[in-house]
């Protein structure tokens, strides 16, 4: 029976250890809280201070990175938390898989995304994104550490966060769905479950490591389309969906941190933002959950929230 530490307890986190507990493995879920899912040892540090995870990480097979510290945050904490989690792998051999996104890519003019473009962030939290990969990748080839990511595009499904997910509510209650960006925008998105699983089979597959891979798409459909596939999964006829206006959401940035920081992420709903996955497909052979599977479980998520 292997072991495998999972840094932190969110949708993606918590997948990935349910998936590891079912095969078998025995699993420590860090956390700054102490939380995880049953089954799991459950210890809470500061994953930034590395003289504090790399003890939990001796004899560990594989380290996840699933953390996601608040949004608003990830210039100060994404850096000491990287570095951390880098020594662990380095002191206990384990592999590092990381659960990433498509910020590093930046603004694409085609709007249509593969692995092989490069890292050209021009905002801070893109940046902050590519520099962790180039760091990991480097120590990769350094022959310091055995190190993957798999970049997933929004979340969708149970314990997601992503924009679909925070007017899902207002739609199945039948109110207006107010999104950001322009609503009829081709757009993909990630099962959790199909991120959880692409995160375990490359950590157990040495030829997929020292690069990155995009997670199974889900589907590749607009907001509109998204949100009116979940309304009538509801048993409704159609969402009524619109444009949030810009200034109503430059205005609740003066509120919120968090919404001020999605002005530098914008362009990834006001034009088609597509996440190209055969790689991952043909290489691994892995397939994303159908999409009206990932409908209905996310509907029956929302209602019983």
């Amino acid at each position: 029976m292997g072991m495998s530490v999972v840094v932190g307890a969110g949708p993606i986190g918590d997948g990935v250890a349910r998936q590891l507990l079912a095969h078998g493995e025995q699993v420590v879920v860090v956390t700054r809280s102490g939380r995880g899912p049953e089954g799991a040892q459950r210890q809470a540090l500061d994953v930034a201070r590395a003289e504090a995870l790399v003890p939990v990480c001796e004899g560990a097979d594989a380290i996840y990175n699933c953390a996601n510290p608040p949004y608003e945050r990830w210039v100060q904490e994404w850096p000491p938390m990287a570095a951390s989690m880098l020594a662990a792998a380095e002191a206990s051999g384990a592999v590092l898989v990381t659960a990433s996104n498509l910020y590093g890519y930046g603004p694409v003019p085609s709007g249509r995304m593969a692995e092989d473009l490069p890292l050209a962030a021009t905002g801070k939290k893109g940046r902050v994104r590519a520099q962790m990969w180039q760091e990991a990748r480097a120590a990769h080839e350094a022959g310091r550490v055995r190190a993957v990511e798999v970049r997933g595009s929004d979340y969708v499904g149970p314990g997601a966060t992503s924009h679909l997910e925070r007017v899902l509510p207002t739609v199945l209650q039948g109110g207006k769905a107010r999104v950001v960006g322009d609503p009829d925008a081709p757009h993909s998105w990630t099962y959790t479950e199909d991120m959880a699983a692409a995160l375990v089979a490359v950590a157990t597959a040495p030829e997929a490591w020292g690069r990155p891979w995009h997670a199974p798409v889900a589907a590749t459909k607009s907001q509109r389309e998204a949100l009116t596939d979940l309304a009538r999964a509801a048993g409704l006829d159609s969402a009524d969906v619109a444009a949030l206006p810009g200034w109503q959401l430059r205005a609740a940035g003066w509120f919120s941190p968090m919404v001020k920081e999605l002005q530098e992420t914008l362009y990834q709903f006001d034009a088609p933002f597509v996440c190209d996955d055969s790689a991952i497909r043909r290489e691994l052979g892995l397939r994303p959950t159908s999409w009206g599977e990932v409908v209905r479980t996310s509907v029956a998520a929302a209602q019983v929230a």
